[in-house]
């Protein structure tokens, strides 16, 4: 059997689902700094522009229910500096640990393989995970 691809259990439709909600993902160093290169600007600018900073946790502002940096026409604006994190979303290794989170993100992501069984995408993910310290979509 031949390696698996990230494309045999997800592929993005860029609808924008994962990007809506109250709150967004935590920046840790290195997404804070990509963001920084991204976007072009001096740290303290970017800081003011797009960041809910709260003690050391440093998040993305989010704008009518969602993140700031999305676009209902474009999707993501800062696609090349986004977090790990989104990065890696909808294929969050909660899904490896409990079949409802699968069945709650599958749900709500239409890139993700609905052709697929729980134990199906679970092989496949997990050995994309072994092949990969930061699994990024």
């Amino acid at each position: 059997m031949s390696k698996p691809k990230i494309q045999d259990i997800f592929v993005c439709a860029r609808c924008g689902s994962c990007c809506h909600g109250e709150t967004t993902v935590s920046l840790d160093k290195d997404d804070q700094a990509r963001m920084i290169r991204a976007l072009g600007l001096e740290r303290d600018e970017v800081a003011e522009k797009y960041w809910r900073i709260t003690g050391s946790t440093v998040q993305m502002k989010t704008i009518d229910g969602h993140c700031i940096f999305y676009d209902k026409e474009t999707g993501c604006t800062v696609h090349n500096g986004r977090p790990w994190r989104c990065g890696q979303w909808p294929l969050h290794p909660s899904i490896l640990a409990d079949r409802v989170n699968f069945e709650t993100i599958r749900s709500s992501c239409p890139g993700m393989n609905q052709e697929l069984s729980y134990d199906e995408f679970c092989a496949l993910l997990k050995q994309l995970v072994e092949d990969s310290a930061r699994l990024i979509v």
